[in-house]
């Protein structure tokens, strides 16, 4: 068959699934009648194999790439319902991220024990020995803690900018912790054990000068989020280092783009962690009107939330991350 009579005999119907796929564009499915449905779904058939013929017999004409535009905005229709992008975002979050969390899970495990191993030695010495603040700690915030000065109540301010200054720091420490990664995790060990110490020392001194409840009861609220997506971002930063450290059969090249691959979309995906703890943490910690029991339920219940979605959201199914590899 030569192009000149494909067209003349399946012109009319190309035309008409273009007319029905232009409407279910712009006005979706709901649009066609059902005689309208079944008839589109014979016209795919056809302008398919229409496609095949072409692609046989006459692969570089103007046809065949006519066919295959046309075929290509059907076929989500017909199979999907919905544009890829959104579907694959839905399984991303209903299978690939817990999954991929999971997958990378004794690398938050390394991280977390990196921050909060020494958080708690450090508060524990500074604790017993305030004097020791000196080498952590600046002197304004040393004099501040032993005053009992709330600094914190600085981020209650009416136009949410202490919002958005806590977002642009957490956004900060997870980048560096992050992509401390190339530099065979180093970076990314300093960052998270520098900033364990900060924060030991912190609450070490608070504690020595019992002045430690209201800070528990600003940060009651938002710690779950935010600690959990620092320790993410280090995973991830350590995972991006073991793979340059230890790449196995692999080139090391080919070993850092399979980490980056995984560590890229566990944190994109889990990024909106940041805008809701910076959210909560500029306009409801810092709140006076806000009892404390309330600010630690949400803490608990935005952590408790996380991980079960983390640990038991996708399994059973093995095939989301994969998915998304295609």
């Amino acid at each position: 068959m030569q192009p000149a009579q494909l067209i003349q005999q399946r012109k009319r119907e190309w035309t008409r699934l273009e007319a029905l796929v232009q409407r279910i564009e712009r006005e979706q499915a709901r649009a066609l009648s059902q005689a309208e449905l079944v008839e589109f779904g014979q016209l795919y058939r056809h302008a398919t194999s229409d496609l095949a013929i072409a692609q046989r017999d006459f692969p570089n004409h103007d046809v065949m790439v006519y066919l295959n535009q046309l075929v290509g905005r059907a076929h989500p229709i017909v199979y999907r319902g919905e544009p890829l992008i959104w579907r694959r975002l839905k399984d991303f979050y209903r299978r690939g991220l817990p999954q991929l969390y999971r997958e990378t899970l004794p690398f938050m495990g390394v991280a977390a024990l990196l921050l909060f191993a020494p958080w708690l030695g450090a508060g524990i010495a500074i604790y017993f020995n305030p004097s020791g603040a000196q080498y952590i700690l600046p002197p304004y915030l040393i004099a501040d803690i032993e005053s009992g000065t709330r600094w914190w109540q600085d981020l209650n301010d009416a136009n949410g900018i202490g919002a958005s200054l806590i977002m642009r720091n957490n956004l900060s420490v997870s980048f560096l912790a992050y992509a401390g990664g190339m530099l065979f995790g180093l970076l990314t060990v300093y960052v998270l054990v520098m900033n364990g110490i900060t924060f030991g020392a912190v609450f070490g001194l608070l504690h020595h000068y019992n002045h430690h409840l209201p800070l528990y009861e600003f940060v009651a609220g938002h710690a779950f989020l935010e600690l959990s997506e620092i320790v993410m971002a280090g995973g991830c930063g350590l995972l991006l280092g073991y793979a340059l450290l230890r790449p196995g059969l692999l080139a090391r090249r080919d070993a850092l783009a399979i980490a980056a691959q995984k560590s890229i979309r566990l944190l994109l995906g889990t990024a909106p962690l940041l805008i809701v703890a910076g959210a909560i943490e500029g306009l409801i910690s810092p709140s006076d009107s806000i009892p404390a029991f309330v600010k630690l339920g949400i803490g608990l219940l935005t952590g408790i939330l996380l991980y079960a979605y983390l640990f038991l959201v996708g399994r059973g199914s093995t095939d989301g991350t994969q998915k998304l590899a295609q």
